[in-house]
């Protein structure tokens, strides 16, 4: 953490990415069981805008969770959606754009849907957070064109950029009762 005019900036060094579904007849318990299941229930957790921080690594989950403590204070960014309609297919995704020169912020970016399997949530939430990525480096951006399958990378005005994204998707329970869907970024200290 760096200093600045005798206060601490908080500038992440290590995050995680995590997903849950939950299921409850109340909506937020539904939500409660979500984060449960993504393992996050016991931060209070803070939501923030959309910046991926310079040098910032991702780290496994298990190693994330060792550094924090129950009742911390904890940043995410975070998609949640939610139905208590039979057989709705809900998903919620974050979609992460990282360059390559470690130096450079990147972008995350959240995105729920309905009807939309992993898959399709997930590229879109990608697609999206090199979107807006390509929007600070100043690029044009054509997703159809700027991506190169093999090697799994995008190329954004020369800048070369990884992507990957948390997706979550759930069929709304049969009985009607509510299921949440989370993915997050959480930031570790």
């Amino acid at each position: 953490m760096a200093l600045t005019e005798g206060r601490e900036l908080f500038v992440p060094k290590t995050a995680f990415v995590t997903k849950g579904v939950g299921k409850h007849k109340e909506k937020l318990t539904s939500f409660e069981m979500a984060l449960r299941d993504a393992k996050i229930a016991e931060f209070n957790l803070v939501k923030v805008s959309s910046i991926f921080p310079p040098n910032c690594k991702l780290i496994p989950q298990s190693v994330g969770l060792k550094r924090l403590k129950p009742g911390q204070v904890v940043y995410v960014v975070m998609s949640e959606n939610a139905t208590d309609e039979p057989h709705r297919l809900v998903a919620s995704s974050v979609g992460i754009a990282i360059p390559k020169d470690k130096n450079r912020y990147g972008y995350l970016s959240e995105h729920h849907s309905f009807g939309q399997t992993d898959s399709a949530a997930g590229d879109y939430a990608e697609d999206l957070a090199a979107y807006m990525l390509a929007t600070i480096l100043g690029a044009p951006f054509d997703p159809d064109k700027s991506y190169d399958e093999q090697k799994d990378i995008w190329k954004i005005s020369g800048h070369a950029v990884q992507t990957r994204n948390a997706t979550q998707s759930a069929v709304g329970d049969k009985s009607g009762i509510w299921t949440t869907v989370i993915a997050a970024i959480v930031f570790v200290p």
